[in-house]
């Protein structure tokens, strides 16, 4: 495998294989609409996105830590399948719908202006983590620990509190009905 440190990745980069195998340090991809479709196995550390597609990119054992995401188009991955060790993932401006965080470890991640939609949390771990400006419409949350979550400017949410660790999140009084819904209450 392939080393690569503090290097700036655009489209005419990549061959038509995609990324080589390899590990990435610090590394920043720009702009990049396709050929990253395969990321299996490969390592990101200290890496950033931006504005690139990565929808539906297997993800099976990759390694992300500390790795930052923005403007990017991200649907369908599997996050539940990458390498979980060191996991450390930010995403800001992100389209993550239809995506899986099954039973991950998230604390403390931030989802910042992001669209989330039908996106699986099922037993994740998101202690401490932000949704700020965040679209969670039909997102699942069963099992799932929210303890110090920040749910204040999310929206389209439904948690049900009986469910889910909620003990000490945020949210707003306009996000009421998202966690009252089961009940059948309607506020106004």
């Amino acid at each position: 495998m392939e080393y690569f440190e503090d290097r700036i990745f655009r489209p005419s980069d990549l061959s038509n294989t995609g990324l080589p195998r390899g590990e990435y340090d610090h590394c920043q991809f720009l702009g990049i609409g396709s050929g990253l479709e395969q990321l299996s196995g490969l390592r990101f550390a200290g890496c950033t996105f931006t504005d690139c597609n990565l929808t539906a990119a297997n993800v099976v054992k990759t390694a992300f830590q500390d790795v930052s995401f923005e403007g990017c188009k991200m649907l369908g991955i599997r996050f539940d399948q990458c390498d979980a060790m060191l996991l450390e993932l930010s995403f800001k401006n992100c389209q993550l719908n239809m995506s899986h965080f099954y039973k991950l470890k998230l604390k403390n991640t931030s989802f910042i202006q992001c669209n989330l939609s039908e996106t699986d949390f099922t037993e994740a771990d998101l202690t401490g983590s932000i949704f700020d400006g965040t679209d969670l419409n039909r997102a699942h949350f069963e099992r799932s620990v929210l303890e110090k979550a920040d749910f204040r400017t999310a929206f389209n949410y439904a948690i049900d509190p009986e469910n889910n660790r909620i003990r000490k999140a945020h949210f707003s009084l306009e996000g009421l009905p998202g966690l009252l819904g089961k009940y059948g209450i309607s506020v106004s």
